[in-house]
């Protein structure tokens, strides 16, 4: 065999060789990505967890009022962790609603703006128990920032809250609660008082895809009324670039609610960036 044949046989080997190993290198670097997206997806299914996040939260509404009306809502969810110490975290979680309304009580018109603010804070073990619950408590805040009289309640108001949950292999399942006591100066029977429940169970696959079904119960001690839409939704945690975001759609079906709406079925789509540590 001359040099210049043994020459190419020998880099043509070293070239395969090349190949093979960057295939290799890259399905390696392909898991752990979808693995990491897997982990972050099952983190953003928990409430408490030790994960920056900014949620954009769609929601279309309709049958209410005599006129049939309808409403586009975008909630602004940031959601900041705060190390207090080696044992405990302190979670804010911020609701802003952003609303465009149209005939909500007959043919009333358009309505757009900012609704009312409520702002969360959980303290929360940064470990788990030992039968595996994870749990926050801490105030839920209701914060007068309507824009106009036609998107919030013009109170300020206040109570307890908190959340438990069991992160399971893949499985994700707990409850969110809070209770609201507002005060208003025009009479104590319009003030807000209003229990809120999210029963929620999360299923994440390896690849970073999840389907999550939930309700968003409230309930109106005042009015003696359940307003309780059912929510299923399907997310994908990705990539672009070095931003971590989560896109997500489902539907919604107002299983009870008031006799002004609204009802039938409605929308859900969700946007998140995610910030990890």
């Amino acid at each position: 065999m001359g040099f210049t044949q043994f020459s190419t046989q020998l880099l043509q080997q070293i070239v395969l060789v090349c190949v093979i190993g960057l295939g290799t290198a890259l399905t390696h670097a392909n898991a752990l990505a979808q693995t990491d997206n897997s982990d972050l997806a099952k983190q953003l299914a928990n409430p408490v967890a030790n994960l920056i996040s900014l949620p954009f939260q769609g929601n279309y509404d309709s049958g209410y009022g005599s006129a049939d009306g309808e409403k586009y809502l975008i909630n602004v969810q940031p959601v900041m962790p705060m190390r207090l110490n080696d044992d405990w975290n302190l979670i804010s979680r911020t609701i802003l609603p952003l609303v465009h309304q149209n005939d909500l009580n007959g043919n009333s018109g358009t309505d757009t703006g900012i609704g009312d603010t409520v702002q969360s804070f959980f303290l929360s073990p940064v470990e788990p128990t030992e039968s595996g619950l994870i749990w926050g408590v801490g105030p839920a805040l209701l914060l007068p920032t309507a824009s106009q009289n036609s998107l919030g309640v013009d109170q300020w108001g206040a109570g307890p809250t908190a959340v438990g949950l069991f992160a399971d292999g893949p499985w994700t399942y707990g409850m969110l609660t809070n209770h609201v006591w507002g005060a208003d100066e025009g009479s104590a029977a319009s003030a807000t008082n209003a229990s809120f429940f999210q029963p929620f169970i999360n299923y994440t696959t390896p690849n970073a895809w999840t389907f999550a079904l939930n309700t968003e119960s409230t309930y109106n001690w005042a009015a003696d009324q359940w307003s309780v839409p059912v929510n299923g939704i399907v997310s994908k945690l990705t990539s672009i670039g070095d931003q971590k975001i989560s896109v997500g759609a489902g539907v919604r079906y107002w299983v009870d609610g008031p006799d002004a709406g609204p009802d039938g079925w409605g929308a859900r789509l969700v946007l998140t960036f995610l910030f990890p540590k």
